[in-house]
């Protein structure tokens, strides 16, 4: 099923943008009736039908809301200088937004190699990447702000905070600094690293150090790798209680034939102890 957006779906009708619309009459070949998913971004999936298949301004009728779709046990923020190459930025934006973010900020370092970022297209990559992995909640794009600056001026409330570098040996792993279901900041550097003054303020601010691996990872890919560790650690399930019951209690301990008078019943010998679980008979000889 499709998924469009909609500035307002509070009401029982909503109203699509002019691009949106186009999309749907002129290249979807949708018609009245049609079924569709609605969302204005604000974490709220609606399922709609089709009602007026206007290529400009298309209306649809709200069928059912799902508040809170999907949601998360965390809230993911990640703070990530600005590549060389924006593309690359691009990306990361694109594939953490399917994967599940809450909000990326571009900060510029001492290191950095550009010293500004357009976030008009992140925006947009950022709504297609919604859309596409079918997610109601849309990320934040915030504005490009230097680093230090954002360490000073930014609330970051209780969550983990993680700065991922490459110098120095007092650094440890996400699993070992990351719980589930904790809110998360993590800061990515430049493909220079961060500066030790950026360090040393960070670590002030109360960042723990992470190492990311052995492997030296571009910018990109240090971002979309803690983005999709910390989904992965939030996606495991608690292991369940083994089952070491032989038998059901429903199933009744299959009967033995009775030997023939004077024959001796021999029981079959255990197989050196490779079986998990073994059952016991009580003879009379």
């Amino acid at each position: 099923m499709h998924l469009f957006l909609s500035e307002d779906t509070t009401g029982p009708y909503a109203q699509l943008s002019a691009e949106e619309s186009r999309h749907l009459v002129r290249v979807l070949r949708m018609g009245v009736g049609d079924e569709l998913l609605l969302t204005s971004g604000d974490g709220v999936m609606c399922r709609a039908l089709v009602s007026n298949p206007d290529e400009r301004a298309c209306e649809v009728e709200i069928v059912e809301r799902m508040s809170n779709y999907q949601p998360r046990p965390y809230h993911l923020h990640v703070a990530v200088a600005p590549t060389k190459n924006s593309a690359r930025l691009e990306w990361f934006v694109e594939k953490a937004v399917e994967i599940g973010i809450d909000r990326i900020t571009p900060v510029i370092c001492d290191h950095s190699e550009r010293d500004s970022q357009k976030t008009d297209r992140l925006e947009k990559l950022a709504l297609s990447a919604m859309k596409q992995s079918l997610k109601a909640l849309k990320p934040t794009i915030e504005k490009p702000v230097k680093l230090i600056d954002f360490l000073n001026g930014y609330d970051f409330g209780n969550c983990c905070r993680m700065v991922c570098y490459c110098a120095g040996n007092e650094r440890h792993t996400l699993g070992e600094t990351y719980t589930p279901g904790q809110d998360a900041v993590v800061l990515i550097g430049p493909e220079g690293d961060f500066s030790e003054r950026e360090i040393k303020t960070a670590l002030e601010k109360g960042f723990q150090p992470v190492t990311l691996g052995t492997s030296r990872l571009r910018t990109e890919t240090a971002a979309l790798y803690a983005t999709t560790a910390l989904d992965f650690m939030n996606s495991l399930e608690p292991p369940k209680a083994a089952n070491t019951s032989v038998l059901s209690q429903s199933q009744p301990t299959p009967q033995q034939p009775n030997p023939a008078p004077g024959h001796k019943q021999h029981l079959p010998t255990p197989n050196n102890g490779t079986c998990r679980h073994q059952t016991t008979t009580d003879t009379n000889e």
